[in-house]
């Protein structure tokens, strides 16, 4: 059940980089425009390299590398001493949904824009939740790895 879990994150973490985080807009009088984990970082890399190189990291690398690690161990292809690693991915991965909180609370209360928040975040957080529940799940159990199907 673990290994069928963590391999569905393999697709749903794309999936959620491109689904609409949230819609913005300035001023309640234009339309609001969609605003994914992709397009932000297209904005970023054209603004701000270095920070787009760490947004990245944590919006993209970090999580699905952790999920692809976890994969390994579960198939017995990598140690599982690797677990703290992973761990700790899965944690850096939590970074970036924080973030995005935090970016969207700022909005809010500056009162020019207008902000909503859209299925894709909560679909982007859930992936994030469920590769960290999964590995300290496969941390408990690191005999059974291999057999759960």
């Amino acid at each position: 059940m673990l290994i069928a879990l963590n391999l569905s994150l393999l697709v749903l973490f794309p999936l959620s980089w491109f689904a609409p985080l949230m819609r913005a807009g300035v001023l309640p009088f234009f339309d609001l425009s969609e605003i994914s984990v992709i397009s932000g970082l297209q904005a970023l890399w054209g603004k701000d390299v270095s920070l787009a190189l760490l947004v990245t990291f944590f919006a993209i690398f970090a999580p699905y590398l952790k999920t692809i690690g976890l994969a390994l161990v579960q198939f017995r292809l990598l140690s599982p001493r690797v677990a703290p690693a992973l761990h700790i991915l899965g944690k850096l991965a939590m970074a970036d949904i924080f973030l995005i909180a935090l970016y969207i609370i700022l909005i809010k209360g500056i009162g020019l824009a207008r902000v909503e928040t859209a299925w894709g975040l909560y679909l982007f957080t859930g992936c994030v939740l469920a590769s960290l529940v999964l590995s300290i799940a496969a941390a408990r159990k690191p005999a059974q790895n291999g057999q759960n199907a």
